[in-house]
């Protein structure tokens, strides 16, 4: 029968795995408790003649299941690369013998923890179908880039350059955004002295002289729709006219606003025309061309004050409680506006800390000092109108002591406000508060009120998710760019404050980003972080209770519901990281080649060895992206930890499903051990809130526990970071001893 399952496994004795198991028993354990159709030992499982061993095999005997029991899944990946056939790993390598001592004393139990694995391996390949991806993708070669700033143009013009159509829109009339009103910009190529041309119009004309880039002036999205690969956005203009077209990813790129100074009246902002904001300044430099900078009232300037981290970096209500990183280079450049023009203008940075970040900006710094600007370490509390001129009036940190100035003209470094669009989760606490008759909880961070950009009709919201202070969700240590909504990509300031360098650079990763996104639905994969995975998820129809656990679980709003209100997976958005799947209280839910059995039936597979043999089993659930590289890691540094644990990655935490905990409590596991990313504010779950969910989910386990009548330290929840080869290990012992303490389980048999 073509559907026939038929398992080889294939069983190394490399890297010292024949030195230290029986690798005969091992096969034994492969056919006869495992079931594997053809089992084969190789001497050098990787090497061209084992290879060649297993694709005869799927060539001529019909093996459509791979078993290797040799290193770990996350070795030797491009050798094990079988196309048209499931493949499961065993590690007998890193999981096996090198964390375990080689000693007669440690042979038994290193032999058992090898059977398991071969079993374990075996019996995964068992409940798993070769994914052969969707059939549905569609193929769109055009990158959609909403804003058409420096960000914006950038992502167009290197996309473009890639050989991809770009559509830019651009709310406003011109191309440009808000360097396009600058003068001069931070430098950046050597020797980093003096400022530069800002290059916005030399991108104007790329954009422009451009055959494959189109641009949308006095436009924007009024519907955003669809998957990668084939997103479709209505694109409306201020006359109300409105062209659909369809793309294959989409780069935010909406900028920011300027904080607004007038919440900063004691520094006299709007109280003095001759207080400006650095925006402000440069548009007066960019008037001036070169010439001298005069006040609004059209004075000359002698003297100016720059005050940096003006409502920023400050707890107090309605400031940024971040900086804007670009801030105090900018004071620099602006400063030496005046001191080029005339070197007698004095001008003074008042700053309490001084940030100069980027390959020129220490030089960039000094050019400042031996130009004649006065760099003073100083907090200000006000400034007041002193008859023509004006008194700042701030504490000298160095002197500790207060002191003023008087000046002509004020220049307050306010920060970076995201252009992010709606908040989509303070939409859902409200929403949610309304449904309970509860008050909504009150916002801590800075709300920014601003319309939707993307108008996305996902069922979570309109927009890309905010991350931290209403910029724009994006995976800062793991994945920059990459947000909630597969396909979609974030750039420039409204993903973090920067710079104009910073913002180029930015976005050229984003249109790199962008490029996979089109090229991984065309072809139905994963775009990331399971990069090339064939998977999506499907759900049994009869036995689906609509409870929506997975719509509203789902951190990249991959599920939408039918007009039956039954799920709707959208295959192209999905990262298949198995957060349905382990949200599903009836199950129904699985990949082909990750599912609740094929993780299920490994657990029940492992040998339970009785009370009496005092060799208790612990079940160890760890993350594939942190938790089990640094199990591996461990391992390589020869960190040795509990022979009675039995390791089973999972996609994500929040995969877990609940009922592998209670079933492998029921079949005699004395713990289970959790291992999930870092979540929270400073989350490095590649899943984003996978992680985090688990842990909501498993706060709920003591129900569970004490329905068995079993001690609740007998399952533990941990965030493990890749970094940690140590604690990880450390993890499984303390359960050992946990163990060793309480008991082993009433449920052994």
């Amino acid at each position: 029968m073509a559907d026939e399952i038929k398992i080889g496994a294939y069983i190394c004795q490399g890297c010292g795995i024949g030195d230290r198991v029986d690798t005969a028993q091992l096969a034994q354990v492969a056919q006869r408790d495992a079931k594997a159709s053809i089992v084969r030992e190789h001497a050098f499982l990787c090497n061209a003649e084992g290879v060649k061993m297993i694709q005869d095999d799927i060539d001529n005997e019909g093996v459509n299941r791979v078993a290797i029991c040799a290193c770990s899944r996350r070795a030797k990946t491009e050798a094990f690369n079988f196309e048209g056939v499931a493949i499961t790993r065993g590690n007998l390598r890193e999981g096996v013998i090198w964390i375990r001592p080689d000693t007669d004393e440690a042979r038994e139990t290193t032999q058992d923890m090898a059977d398991d694995y071969v079993r374990m391996a075996v019996t995964e390949a068992k409940y798993m179908t070769p994914p052969k991806g969707d059939d549905n993708t569609k193929y769109t070669p055009k990158v959609l880039i909403v804003g058409g700033g420096v960000s914006g143009m950038t992502a167009a013009v290197e996309a473009a350059k890639a050989g991809y159509q770009c559509t830019i829109v651009e709310k406003s009339g011109a191309l440009g955004g808000a360097a396009a009103k600058a003068w001069k910009r931070i430098p950046q190529h050597a020797p980093y002295a003096d400022p530069e041309d800002t290059g916005v119009a030399e991108l104007i004309k790329a954009v422009e002289e451009s055959d494959k880039i189109t641009v949308h002036l006095n436009s924007h999205l009024t519907k955003t729709s669809g998957a990668p690969g084939r997103f479709s956005a209505d694109i409306t203009t201020e006359s109300g006219s409105t062209t659909t077209e369809n793309f294959g990813a989409i780069v935010q790129a909406s900028g920011y606003f300027e904080y607004d100074a007038r919440q900063l009246p004691e520094l006299g902002y709007g109280k003095s025309a001759n207080v400006v904001t650095q925006a402000e300044l440069d548009a007066m430099a960019k008037e001036a061309d070169g010439g001298p900078i005069k006040t609004k009232d059209g004075k000359e300037v002698n003297s100016v004050a720059f005050i940096q981290c003006a409502g920023q970096r400050s707890e107090k209500e309605g400031h940024l409680p971040y900086c804007s990183g670009h801030c105090c280079l900018t004071s620099i450049k602006q400063a030496m506006y005046f001191k080029d023009q005339n070197p007698d203008i004095d001008t003074n940075v008042i700053y309490t800390d001084l940030r100069t970040p980027g390959a020129g900006g220490e030089d960039f710094y000094r050019s400042g000092q031996q130009k004649g600007i006065t760099f003073t370490k100083g907090a200000v509390s006000e400034v007041v109108a002193s008859g023509d001129a004006l008194e700042v009036k701030f504490k000298d940190l160095i002197l500790d002591e207060d002191t003023s100035e008087k000046v002509d003209l004020v220049v307050l470094a306010t920060g970076q406000v995201p252009n992010s669009g709606v908040d989509i989760e303070a939409m859902a606490a409200v929403v949610e508060g309304e449904e309970d008759g509860a008050e909504p909880e009150e916002p801590t961070a800075v709300q920014v009120p601003v319309e939707s950009i993307l108008n996305l009709t996902y069922r979570q919201g309109p927009d890309v998710p905010h991350l931290k202070y209403g910029f724009n969700d994006s995976h800062f240590i793991c994945f920059p760019y990459e947000t909630r909504r597969t396909g979609i990509y974030t750039t420039g300031p409204v993903r973090r404050p920067m710079d104009m360098q910073q913002a180029i650079e930015d976005a050229t990763g984003a249109a790199m980003k962008a490029i996979q996104a089109i090229e991984n639905a065309a072809k139905g994969r994963a775009a990331h972080p399971r990069s090339g995975d064939l998977s999506f998820p499907s759900f049994r129809r009869e036995g689906c209770t609509q409870c929506k656990r997975c719509t509203v679980e789902c951190p990249f709003g991959a599920i939408d519901e039918d007009e039956e209100r039954y799920p709707q997976f959208n295959e192209e958005r999905c990262r298949r990281c198995g957060t349905c799947m382990g949200a599903c209280p009836v199950r129904v839910i699985s990949f082909e080649n990750y599912s609740v059995d094929s993780v299920g039936q490994q657990l029940k597979i492992v040998d339970i060895p009785d009370e009496f043999e005092e060799k208790p089993r612990i079940l160890a659930l760890a993350c594939e992206n942190d938790a089990y590289p640094a199990l591996d890691m461990a391992a390589m540094n020869k960190v040795e930890y509990s022979a009675f644990v039995r390791v089973i990655p999972v996609r994500c935490l929040g995969s877990v499903n609940l009922i592998w905990i209670t079933d492998a409590l029921n079949s005699g596991y004395d713990g289970v051990v959790m291992m999930g990313c870092q979540k929270g504010e400073n989350y490095q779950c590649h899943f984003v809130r996978g992680s985090e969910i688990a842990h909501v989910r498993m706060s709920k386990v003591d129900d569970t526990l004490q329905s068995l009548s079993l001690e609740p330290e007998r399952v533990s929840v941990h965030e493990v970071a890749i970094t940690d080869i140590e604690r990880a290990p450390a993890l499984i012992n303390e359960m050992a001893e946990t163990i060793e303490k309480i008991g082993m389980s009433p449920f052994k048999f």
